[in-house]
């Protein structure tokens, strides 16, 4: 499968895929077809401070989609 490193790190970081979706102003499902198909490395680091900065706002109490 492809990405699984991003998977693999949202997961870890207890962040959905939708709210990565959701932070790069994509709807869930665009996103995960985008991810069927290897991101390039500057796409995976974009998505990578997504997930830090998610993880960082749960951390903090921040959530906006409860």
């Amino acid at each position: 499968m492809c990405n699984n490193d991003i998977r693999t790190e949202a997961k870890a970081a207890k962040v959905k895929l939708w709210q990565i979706a959701d932070a790069l102003g994509l709807q869930d499902s665009c996103f995960s077809r985008k991810l069927r198909k290897e991101l390039s490395p500057e796409e995976k680091t974009k998505i990578r401070q997504i997930i830090s900065e998610l993880k960082a706002g749960e951390a903090h109490g921040e959530n906006a989609h409860n």
